[in-house]
């Protein structure tokens, strides 16, 4: 027996930091995509600020930022202030067996959440690209990823009180990715639109990325990486009911994907009359970010549907918000924040568990914590050192201006 619990603990752990990895890499594919879908002059500082949120995550959340999300196992609104990631289990724990038994190493279980919320900072990145200075953004990833991700993750997954009001989010359309969306919302608002976007009447100017290419391949990786995202969330593969569970869960994460790239695509079709690869690539993402907060319970054909009316949803989203003149270069606020909101209502077709009332509680009280404490912080940055380049350094690149130096330099500099 106790060979048989050995066996099924190391094989839950080790798939476990197998998900953390594929999760991991996702950072690669943020900073593909949104270095594709800025202008060449912003691209290593928006490089930059994805490998340095990615640091700042995990040393925030080392330190202080896991300890807080679950700090408290009696449940209830406020979490206790932690520090540091706790012991390691014990063997005796592991091997008395039953419910309450743990299957999977502690520092495995960190390890898979670390990169999540390095993922929730990783959203804001693209929306507050080419004008926002890289410290007032590191200053907010600081804040983001060590107390405020960390509070509203324990109202959840921590067993705080949306988790005995009976909300459900599987991995988190709405604890990561609508969060990062809040964030990034939170952050465009007090910081304007880029120079040069809107005109006078209602005008709205395109301002086209500089990397299809680019753009596509962090799509993919982004694709790859949310096996791991939504696989991981099983928590187990070890016995047969977990192991048919991922490979469920793997099967409706790649249908909802594709259905996001057909819809968008043919939405965009029609609306513009062109097929349009920006809004293709979103498509993707939002079927991902859609089918995230349930992607255990549906077919595999309902999880098609889920992406795909997450692919429609996310190209009226980005023209909207483009009407509202709110200028997110990237779509984040529309891919991870609008389609997340569809994502945590899409879980009541397929989870008898879930209620309306109790996703719409979660989705309004994540919104509404992360976006108010977002804001306030932002206000203070902008008070303290600013959160805005100047006018010629915004025309001249932030590249320069704050990182010294150019990702394209043959092309700008001549040989």
């Amino acid at each position: 027996m106790e060979e048989i619990i050995h066996l099924s603990y190391a094989i839950d752990t080790f798939y476990f930091l197998m998900c953390g990895a594929l999760v991991m890499w996702m950072a690669a594919g943020f900073s593909m995509l949104e270095a594709g879908l800025v202008r060449s002059k912003n691209t290593t500082e928006i490089l930059t600020k994805n490998i340095a949120l990615f640091a700042i995550a995990c040393t925030m959340y080392l330190f202080v930022g896991y300890a807080i999300m679950y700090s408290s196992p009696e449940g209830g609104f406020l979490p206790n202030l932690s520090f540091l990631i706790g012991a390691e289990n014990s063997m005796d724990a592991v091997l008395a067996g039953g419910e309450d038994a743990p299957y999977y190493s502690m520092r495995s279980d960190f390890f898979f959440q670390v990169v999540f919320v390095a993922t929730a900072m990783s959203i804001v990145s693209g929306a507050v690209a080419e004008r926002m200075k890289l410290w007032a953004f590191l200053a907010f990833a600081v804040v983001m990823t060590g107390v405020i991700y960390p509070i509203s993750g324990y109202w959840t997954w921590g067993e705080g009180w949306l988790d005995a009001a009976g909300f459900s989010d599987y991995a988190g359309s709405g604890i990561v990715h609508m969060a990062g969306a809040a964030a990034a919302l939170a952050g465009v608002l007090v910081l304007g639109a880029r120079k040069g976007k809107y005109g006078p009447n209602g005008q709205i100017n395109a301002i086209p990325g500089a990397n299809m290419p680019l753009a596509t391949l962090g799509t993919f990786i982004l694709w790859m990486g949310w096996f791991g995202f939504n696989g991981g969330s099983e928590l187990k593969m070890s016995d047969v009911g977990s192991a048919n569970a991922v490979a469920q869960v793997f099967v409706n994460t790649n249908a909802a994907a594709a259905g996001g790239v057909i819809a968008a695509l043919i939405l965009s079709k029609l609306w513009f009359k062109k097929a349009d690869l920006t809004m293709a690539l979103n498509g993707a993402l939002a079927g991902l970010v859609a089918i995230t907060a349930g992607p255990d319970t549906p077919t595999a054909q309902g999880a098609a549907l889920i992406g795909a009316i997450g692919g429609l949803i996310v190209v009226a989203s980005i023209i909207t918000l483009d009407k509202l003149r709110i200028d997110d270069p990237v779509g984040a606020i529309s891919v991870h924040g609008v389609v997340g909101i569809w994502g945590l209502i899409a879980v009541i077709f397929t989870n008898d568990d879930a209620t309306l009332g109790a996703q719409l509680l979660g989705a309004v009280s994540i919104f509404a914590w992360v976006f108010g404490a977002s804001l306030v912080v932002w206000l203070i940055i902008k008070a303290l050192m600013g959160v805005r380049v100047s006018e010629e350094e915004e025309y001249a690149g932030v590249d320069l201006a704050e990182c010294g130096m150019e990702a394209y330099p043959e092309f700008t500099r001549g040989k």
